[in-house]
């Protein structure tokens, strides 16, 4: 069954009021009718069943059949910061990384990047990244849209990061598999975790130093070298299945 976002001031005690783009989506591309069924969630944990009940010009409005709250976010708060990666591979790591249940996504540009975005760009690529986090935020049944970030720098990314429980940076030159494992094995549910991940150069050995400055700790994920769109699959992969509720 297809799925929709609101917001609270769209949801009324026994009516959705679907407005913007997901009215021509429905209409024209879904060409839904009147009658048909679908999800709406609010961007939190409550989730609506609903009906169409009427086409208007401007907006479609649904009537809630049932409401109930769900648990389909992971119970940590993941924050995945990803280094530039070349061409369209932003495209797929964003895709992924909110099946996976990343709760956001800041991109970074780190001394090894390829690819360098000016603002007019930067802010282009912000769009249609965001756009991929919400269609996959429905295909895969989340219950909020991950936010994709602003392009910044490492420092700006680091200094982000600076609240958060547990960060991590999966380093080509980092050993210890036992400690990897007992790092990853200790980080508890509700606790928020922040991933750095280079890109295709990985990181200098500098802005490595600069992270564990602050408290980024180098972990291995193994003795085989990783892509950059697959490094950071692998570390929420992992989390995934360690934080899962039951």
């Amino acid at each position: 069954m297809k799925r929709f976002f609101a917001k609270p001031e769209q949801i009324d005690e026994r009516e959705i009021h679907i407005t913007g783009e997901d009215v021509n989506h429905i209409r024209q591309v879904l060409r839904m009718r009147e009658g048909e069924e679908l999800w709406v969630s609010d961007g939190e944990k409550k989730e609506y069943h609903c009906r169409i009940k009427d086409f208007q010009q401007d907006e479609i409005l649904l009537e809630i059949l049932y409401a109930q709250e769900s648990d389909y976010e992971l119970p940590s708060r993941i924050y995945l910061f990803q280094g530039l990666p070349k061409g369209d591979k932003m495209e797929l790591i964003i895709q992924k990384a909110v099946e996976l249940g990343a709760f956001e996504v800041i991109p970074v540009a780190t001394s090894r990047c390829v690819v360098k975005l000016d603002k007019k760009k930067a802010a282009k690529k912000q769009e249609r990244w965001q756009e991929i986090a919400r269609n996959a935020a429905k295909q895969s049944r989340r219950l909020l849209v991950p936010q994709i970030h602003p392009v910044c720098s490492l420092r700006e990314a680091l200094d982000y990061s600076g609240s958060l429980d547990v960060k991590l940076l999966p380093y080509e030159l980092a050993k210890g598999m036992r400690q990897t494992k007992e790092t990853l094995a200790g980080i508890k549910r509700g606790q928020s975790i922040g991933i750095f991940i280079g890109p295709e150069g990985g990181f200098a050995p500098e802005e490595v130093e600069q992270a564990m400055a602050v408290g980024v700790e180098p972990i291995t994920l193994g003795k085989r070298i990783l892509r950059t769109e697959t490094a950071g699959m692998t570390v929420l992969s992992i989390l995934m299945f360690q934080l899962e509720d039951e």
